[in-house]
């Protein structure tokens, strides 16, 4: 089954599995953590597991009432963890190698799929290639570009140079636009295949909008909600967000901005904004109804690979305003379904924000088409393509029983 073709897509045909794989997926985040890493690898296991795989998933613990083979769908296997600073309910793996050497010596899987880079991770890493098992990875999280946000910049050519050794002593790397492919072939990364993410339109769906929801936030049937979705944290560029709003309640006086996350930048944006609505962490139908009860999503990040939270908006029916980059440049037709601005301009992004939000029947139009443009993106096509991928670094493996991966390989100048 292959992806709707879109521009930036790479699409290609992988013959169909014809048998159940043993899949070893390897992660330091799952729900009920919450994050758009955490939330896709989830859809990509259940995916996997319904086509009919063998998935062993690998995670931190989470809470230490968890215990191992706790889930009838999948075989879980929880390994100790730490959590991580600034974000107390989030955990990292610790080094494990010796562990998965024992686990896969015994239970030896077709294939390890290493989704972050974390200690974990590593140790994966590692105790796939002592036991010589094909190993593919994701690039999900751009940590190289956060550096710049917690005043340790001259952190991100070593955190570079560390993702780069990684991921070139995997067979294929996933990632989820033809733009960051390119981006990272110029740092030297290689085996990398564009595999996007998926939304679930059942779950993320315009029926969901709510006037109780509505009213509880204190807002008429007719005022404007524009809505963020995210960490609040400086990595996310909130203060475009409080700026493009500023400049919308200057000309729309009863229009509420709507901030559903939590995070280290909340009591600032607070005390900028205290009559913002500020919903902390929402999951599931409650998330959804938080979505499709607001009018105008307003994207500003510029550290996504891909953004989950730009298809979760389309399919809720929000015109979306983001910079042409990551998701939103390959979803986004600006003045058919949302509006793109050149990256990283403030100014443009903020004007952009100002004209939807005074333009309702403009809204209205923009609405339709941002729900048919997430209707092609269902998680069923995106887990093929990720089935088939696993099944072509196997025959690769197959065909390559000596392949050996230098520790590095520099980038092109």
């Amino acid at each position: 089954m292959d992806i709707p073709a879109s521009p930036g897509i790479l699409v290609d045909n992988y013959p169909a599995v014809h048998r159940s794989l043993r899949i070893a997926v390897v992660t330091e985040t799952y729900p009920p953590e919450v994050n758009g890493v955490a939330m896709t690898i989830a859809k990509v296991v259940e995916g996997l597991h319904h086509r009919n795989h063998d998935v062993q998933l690998i995670r931190p613990r989470q809470d230490k009432q968890e215990s191992g083979d706790r889930s009838v769908r999948f075989h879980e296997v929880l390994m100790r963890g730490l959590p991580i600073p600034r974000y107390p309910n989030l955990r990292m793996g610790v080094p494990s190698k010796r562990a998965l050497v024992q686990l896969w010596a015994m239970h030896r899987p077709d294939v390890v799929h290493i989704a972050t880079e974390g200690p974990l991770g590593w140790s994966a890493l590692q105790a796939a290639h002592h036991l010589k098992l094909p190993i593919s990875s994701d690039f999900r999280t751009n940590f190289h570009a956060y550096s710049q946000h917690y005043g340790i910049g001259w952190l991100r050519k070593p955190i570079m140079a560390y993702l780069r050794k990684f991921h070139n002593r995997t067979l294929c790397t996933m990632v989820p636009t033809e733009a960051l492919k390119r981006d990272l072939e110029a740092c030297g990364l290689r085996h990398l295949m564009v595999v996007a993410r998926g939304v679930d339109t059942r779950q993320f769906n315009p029926a969901r909008r709510s006037d109780a929801l509505r009213a509880s936030w204190g807002v008429g049937p007719r005022d404007l909600v524009l809505v963020c979705v995210g960490r609040l944290a400086p990595e996310k560029n909130l203060d475009t967000v409080a700026a493009a709003f500023d400049a919308v309640l200057a000309r729309e006086p009863r229009a509420r901005l709507l901030l559903v996350g939590d995070g280290p930048m909340r009591g600032a944006l607070q005390a900028r904004h205290p009559s913002a609505i500020f919903a902390g962490q929402r999951s599931g139908d409650d998330l959804a109804a938080h979505y499709a009860s607001a009018d105008l999503f307003l994207f500003p990040s510029v550290t996504e690979t891909f953004g989950n939270v730009t298809t979760e908006a389309l399919a809720s029916g929000l015109p979306v305003v983001a910079y042409n980059y990551a998701a939103a440049a390959q979803l986004i037709q600006s003045g058919h379904n949302g509006v793109l601005v050149p990256f990283a301009q403030q100014a443009d992004f903020v004007q952009a924000a100002v004209r939807l939000a005074q333009s309702p029947a403009q809204r209205q139009s923009m609405a339709a088409a941002a729900r048919y443009t997430a209707t092609q993106w269902d998680w069923d096509r995106i887990v093929a393509r990720f089935e088939g991928v696993l099944q072509n670094v196997i025959r690769q493996a197959d065909s390559q029983p000596s392949v050996s991966f230098p520790a590095e390989i520099q980038p092109r100048t």
